[in-house]
């Protein structure tokens, strides 16, 4: 998807890695038929899983079935380790 938008090319930019965590809570777990994992169950995404503000999803077709849901993101701008509290949200690009 060709954009222009600045904030989705800063998004470009920063985030070109990106690790989801899967069933991350027990409702959703469940809902699957899944146990509730001890530890986070974590997974990569593509950069090309980005979607701009007002973009259109493309769904495939024919198309049996489809799962959606909402994900939150946090685009971390820099490497950090043992950061403070206080100053946390310096590290966060968008």
């Amino acid at each position: 998807m060709a954009t222009t938008s600045a904030a989705y090319q800063k998004l470009l930019g920063v985030g070109t890695k990106i690790v989801a965590v899967g069933r991350n809570y027990a409702a959703h777990a469940k809902e699957l038929g899944n146990a509730v994992p001890k530890e986070p169950v974590l997974f990569m995404k593509p950069t090309t899983s980005y979607l701009a503000n007002g973009g259109t999803i493309e769904v495939p077709q024919p198309l049996e079935s489809l799962d959606h849901e909402v994900e939150l993101a946090v685009v971390i701008g820099r490497k950090a380790r043992d950061v403070a509290e206080a100053t946390a949200m310096d590290y966060v690009g968008g």
